[in-house]
């Protein structure tokens, strides 16, 4: 039905960064990583609270601090500077070994 329905209007994509503000882009593109890598987190946090609520509340305030200072640092248009954000891998790594902690307790393994 899309299909039939682009071909009759000539539908574009729309337009996501600019051509001439470089601000713009770094602030696009940190906010399209965030989206990217949220659902997943969003899944394991779930999980991993229902066993664990202190240890993933805790992670998931790491994850989510470390998500601003990518950004912060993103948005300067320096590559090197959104590696400030880079402890947030603790909490997106620790949230999902805590699901597969959980999955393993529901299977019995221990």
């Amino acid at each position: 039905m899309y299909c039939m329905f682009d071909l009759r209007f000539t539908l574009q994509y729309p337009t996501m960064y600019s051509d001439k503000e470089q601000v713009f882009n770094c602030i696009q593109r940190a906010h399209q990583n965030t989206l990217e890598v949220y659902p997943q987190w969003l899944v394991f946090q779930t999980i991993a609270a229902l066993v664990y609520p202190l240890s993933a509340s805790v992670l998931g305030a790491i994850w989510v601090t470390s998500r601003f200072s990518y950004a912060w640092g993103y948005y300067t248009g320096d590559p090197a500077k959104r590696m400030n954000g880079a402890y947030g891998y603790i909490g997106y790594f620790g949230v999902i070994f805590l699901s597969i902690s959980v999955a393993l307790q529901l299977l019995g393994v221990f």
